[in-house]
């Protein structure tokens, strides 16, 4: 089907997220990578010849492809800083498999937060890799200590070669932090992520610190609004979350620690919140066998009962909410349990728009990708099951997903058997 220039999509249920329904009985014209025409089908304009290829939905749901907001493409081990001192070619390599699964699991477009950078993008959007569109943010910043910084208490050097496969830059100050934003803008970042308080996998800091200082903060956010791009902040805890969201930050990741006081600031500044629920299950389970050192290990349970309520709570509040799971090491195949989890929160249709348009306007590519309508890439899944119903459905994908097209370009096609 890949050969064909054109393709036409029969007897589709469209799955529209921004409305939370079906559309039946639909009529799909794809050309070349985009979606040009969505109709009736009676009202389809498209007479088929021999370079038309026709497809038979035979009614199934047709959605747009996932889009996964808080993903790590580089992390093939739960222990970053070890995954730092390797070959960037052997990272390479390993990224080139996490990111095949993440396709195959019906994610056409991720967000890396921190590590991927513009030659791992090039190499997908090139074909060389096989996997989704790649948003990335080169290396997030830390400060010395910091979240972002993996060296052991006894350890003083620090390797800035930018080359090294690693996830992080280390920057103090303002005016360090105004050129490490620059710079990772000149590279062709898309998003700037700041380590706004202590995380898991970072062997020195604790959970509940603040970092960065908020004229730090403010100076990233204020380089990042120069070139038309926006930061997205790690915190966990209300004094952190809050600190990044008075500042300016746009998303905020993971936030299993916060209040009724973020929600209020969420919605006051037009924030999205990135929840990222299946990492913290994984970790506690299979944690120390993918790689995470026991310091890491131990922080799990500060925030892994938390976190769902914290969705609830933003849920509730109407807060602009994307998909994420920050999976890391042999963990990546869980990329598909945040629906389950989420389920117990969310219904179907919310936790689908996560995945869709919201995390579409986050990203800046609202009407680009997760939608189906003219204009739009042609990143699409048919779905056996209706996934507004059951979300669960799109947990089982070797079942549940029968095609798998992204950017015109079928990966995955089983329809006809």
């Amino acid at each position: 089907m890949a050969d064909h220039h054109i393709v036409i999509i029969r007897n589709a249920s469209i799955l529209d997220p921004a409305a939370g329904q079906l559309l039946p009985d639909r009529t799909i014209t794809i050309e070349d990578a985009d979606i040009v025409e969505v109709s009736a089908a009676a009202e389809a304009s498209k007479s088929v010849t021999d370079d038309v290829r026709v497809v038979d939905a035979r009614g199934r749901v047709v959605m747009p492809g996932l889009i996964d907001g808080h993903v790590h493409v580089l992390a093939y081990t739960a222990n970053l800083p070890a995954a730092a001192e390797q070959s960037p070619f052997y990272v390479a390599a390993r990224a080139s498999q996490i990111l095949r699964g993440m396709l195959d699991r019906g994610f056409t477009t991720v967000r890396d937060a921190a590590g991927a950078d513009y030659g791992l993008a090039d190499a997908v959007s090139e074909g060389y890799f096989v996997g989704p569109r790649v948003m990335f943010g080169g290396k997030a910043l830390s400060q010395t200590g910091g979240h972002g910084d993996g060296r052991h208490r006894g350890r003083e050097m620090l390797d800035e070669a930018y080359c090294a496969p690693s996830h992080c830059r280390i920057v103090d100050g303002v005016d360090a932090v105004r050129k490490a934003v620059r710079d990772e803008i000149r590279r062709g970042a898309e998003h700037i992520k700041l380590m706004l308080g202590g995380g898991v996998a970072s062997p020195t800091d604790r959970i509940d610190s603040t970092q960065f200082s908020v004229e730090e903060i403010r100076a990233a956010v204020e380089e990042a609004t120069a070139a038309n791009r926006y930061v997205m902040g790690h915190a966990y805890t209300t004094r952190a979350v809050n600190r990044g969201l008075a500042a300016g930050v746009r998303s905020i990741e993971h936030g299993n620690l916060i209040d009724e006081s973020s929600v209020a600031l969420f919605r006051q500044h037009d924030a999205f919140y990135v929840p990222t629920l299946a990492t913290y299950a994984a970790l506690a389970e299979e944690g120390p066998a993918a790689g995470l050192p026991p310091e890491s290990f131990r922080k799990v349970f500060e925030v892994l009962d938390a976190g769902l309520h914290a969705l609830e709570l933003a849920h509730r509040g109407g807060v602009k909410i994307v998909y994420g799971t920050d999976l890391l090491g042999d963990m990546h195949y869980r990329q598909l349990t945040e629906f389950a989890l989420r389920a117990q929160v969310q219904p179907p249709a919310d936790i689908l728009r996560s995945a869709t348009t919201t995390a579409a306007e986050l990203l800046g590519l609202a009407g680009r990708i997760g939608t189906i309508a003219p204009g739009a890439a042609a990143d699409l899944l048919v779905v056996d099951g209706n996934p507004l119903d059951d979300v669960t459905v799109l947990t089982k994908p070797d079942d549940a997903l029968r095609l798998i097209m992204h950017g015109g370009r079928v990966h995955k096609n089983t329809l006809d058997s």
